[in-house]
């Protein structure tokens, strides 16, 4: 009876010891990709940071994009498309000025904060976010992944 108890634990802790390695580190690098590869984009993207990374369910996180442009972008808007797997879960379109300083120009950085409902799934999503500014001239596309983890215990 005590070595089916033991090898329960070790199976546990096994279980367990996998799934921390397969979270990503809180350092890692975001890495973007732009929609279409070929495009010239007015703005270039040279990163994105999460906090926290991975996203927790119930949880404020915040989305830092770190751009450039030598256009002056005094209005626009943000086109937010999420999916998990191949499933888009939601959508959103925001005010570039709500997520930067305007008029923006050199370098930037938008900031989005979003709070996840508590019972997202855990899992891999993609992120694909485009930047339109007047007459919806598109000014960037971008496309990355992000990790949603398990709800922490209070």
């Amino acid at each position: 009876m005590a070595s089916k108890q033991s090898l329960r634990l070790v199976l546990a802790a096994v279980a367990v010891a996998a799934c921390l390695l397969l979270l990503p580190a809180a350092s890692a690098a975001t890495s973007v990709e732009y929609c279409n590869k070929g495009k010239k984009y007015p703005v270039k993207v040279s990163g994105v940071e999460i906090v926290p990374d991975p996203v927790q369910p119930g949880q404020p996180a915040t989305f830092k994009i770190s751009a450039s442009t030598d256009k002056t972008i005094k209005t626009g808007k943000l086109q937010i498309d999420v999916k998990y797997f191949f499933f888009s879960v939601h959508s959103e379109t925001r005010d570039i000025c709500g997520e930067t300083t305007c008029p923006a120009t050199g370098n930037f950085v938008l900031s989005h904060g979003q709070t996840l409902p508590s019972f997202t799934p855990p899992g891999s999503y993609t992120i694909t976010m485009k930047m339109l500014g007047d007459n919806n001239e598109e000014l960037s596309c971008i496309s990355f992944g992000f990790s949603i983890g398990w709800v922490a215990s209070s």
